[in-house]
């Protein structure tokens, strides 16, 4: 009976020690695992965090500069509609003037016409008589008068006065006409620059409020992902405290375990002789 008592405990030892070293392979496999799958995880959450930051980085500089773009379309739009302001008031001006010196030319044209027209009427009535008109010099030098024969010097001088007018006239409106068209044509490109610049205003505001929603998108996963970073650390730290000393000294437990069970079977198989005689 002793013998067989001793023999079932050298089995039960046998099997604990077999049972260990099963127990032991699958904790190093678990470690082994364990360890690897916190690598490759650490090592995309740690890209991730960086291509997040990266990018954060981006859409700042992107909405820095658009908010630079916004500015100077502002001042230009600014500086455009000044632009108009003014050169309508120029054009004003511009206009003011003509209307006087058309005006004035007119007048002048009006007043030396009928005196002209008197004056004509007066020599075809005076035709063949004894009134002489005294030839005298204009106070204002006109070009060469056309020779008018039996006419009077001063009604040259007014005709030549008439037609100088009629030509400061023609000249008056054909730069106003020119000025007009200048001015349409420069408010017409200041409008339409004024169009553009406002939309891409619109659309640069546009993409800064869609560039901070997503800023602040890329900001939630970039904290998520440096906490995921932690716990991966931390899970880290706890399986080096359960496996370290199991990896560290697998090979030799595992020996000396295998040469326990050698022995507890080498002292089993001399039991097992005396039991059997």
């Amino acid at each position: 009976d002793g013998f067989v008592k001793v023999k079932a405990a050298m089995d039960k030892m046998t099997a604990d020690l077999k049972a260990e070293q099963e127990e032991e392979v699958k904790f190093k496999a678990y470690c082994t695992k364990e360890f690897n799958q916190n690598e490759k995880e650490t090592f995309e959450a740690t890209d991730q965090k960086e291509d997040q930051e990266a990018k954060m980085d981006e859409l700042a500089a992107l909405i820095e500069k658009l908010g630079l773009d916004i500015a100077g379309a502002n001042k230009q739009l600014a500086d455009t509609e000044t632009g108009i302001l003014k050169a309508s008031q120029t054009r004003e001006g511009e206009n003011a003037e003509f209307q006087t010196t058309v005006a004035d030319q007119r007048a002048t044209q009006a007043i030396l016409t009928k005196a002209l027209d008197r004056l004509k009427a007066f020599y075809k009535k005076a035709k063949g008589g004894a009134l002489v008109e005294v030839a005298q010099e204009p106070p204002v030098k006109f070009g060469k008068m056309k020779d008018n024969a039996g006419a009077s010097p001063v009604m040259g001088m007014i005709a030549q006065i008439v037609e100088d007018s009629k030509r400061t006239e023609a000249d008056a409106i054909s730069t106003e006409r020119q000025a007009q068209s200048d001015y349409e044509t420069f408010v017409k490109d200041s409008n339409d620059l004024i169009a553009s610049l406002t939309e891409s205003v619109r659309e640069k505001t546009k993409s800064i409020s869609s560039s901070k929603a997503e800023s602040e998108d890329t900001k939630a996963d970039h904290t998520a992902t440096t906490g995921l970073l932690e716990e991966l650390a931390e899970h880290k730290a706890t399986l080096h405290g359960e496996c370290d000393f199991v990896l560290g000294n697998f090979d030799i437990r595992q020996k000396a375990r295998l040469q326990e069970i050698e022995r507890s079977e080498e002292h089993t198989s001399e039991l097992q002789s005396p039991l059997q005689s």
